[in-house]
């Protein structure tokens, strides 16, 4: 059984002030608050997912989880059973922020990460080209970031006209983990559109389980609405 919560930072109390500015200041916090709502087993490994929206003067979380969040002082936890029911060809609403990385061999051979749209800016050779001649960067995004979703909408279970989607953001990030030397870096990238479902068993794993990687930092879950 898997559960949908809506979790939000109560901005009138005084833990979650220090909180939120803890948060502000490194988003590996956000993971690390979320996780200590699942204090049950604390061997089990991450087993939720979750999407931060900024409210006013507070933060709400959604938050998929196999087990039920328990709540905690400096948070209000609404949380229900989740078990979607999909049908094939239904047409849905979705917004979706992920870390929009490909994986590229380098001259040895190893795999390496690259950003989307960083990887897009190398391939056309940006920096050497005139000024005149460089694609807008809202293009640039937009179309590298449409393309991901592509490669892996099969897999993940949907279909989409590229023209029904839009890309609303495109961020890059840093994030503190303890016992990490340095800052870790990654970029977000928020989708908004129209789907279709193509497959409803491999799009209910992609509900319950997200979208490409990063989701210690909020990515991943994609969230949708009947039209």
């Amino acid at each position: 059984m898997s559960h949908f919560s809506r979790i939000i930072l109560d901005p009138n109390n005084y833990r979650a002030k220090k909180l939120l500015q803890n948060i502000s200041q490194n988003t590996y916090q956000e993971h690390q608050s979320l996780w200590n709502m699942f204090p049950d087993d604390p061997d089990a490994k991450r087993d939720f997912i979750y999407r931060c929206e900024q409210r006013h003067l507070s933060r709400v979380y959604y938050v998929v989880s196999r087990r039920k969040p328990q709540q905690q002082d400096a948070w209000d936890v609404e949380s229900k059973p989740y078990q979607p029911k999909i049908l094939s060809q239904e047409s849905l609403a979705f917004t979706l922020r992920v870390n929009p990385i490909i994986k590229r061999k380098d001259d040895k051979g190893k795999a390496q990460r690259h950003d989307v749209v960083m990887n897009t800016k190398t391939q056309l050779g940006y920096s050497q080209l005139p000024p005149t001649k460089r694609p807008p960067v809202a293009e640039l995004i937009q179309t590298s970031g449409i393309k991901w979703l592509q490669d892996r909408k099969e897999k993940c279970g949907f279909d989409f006209d590229e023209q029904a989607v839009i890309i609303e953001s495109y961020e890059q990030n840093q994030a503190y983990k303890q016992g990490n030397k340095g800052a870790i870096s990654y970029s977000t990238m928020d989708f908004s559109g129209v789907l279709r479902v193509t497959d409803p068993e491999k799009f209910t794993e992609t509900l319950l389980n997200g979208i490409g990687p990063a989701k210690a930092f909020g990515c991943g879950l994609l969230l949708v609405r009947r039209l």
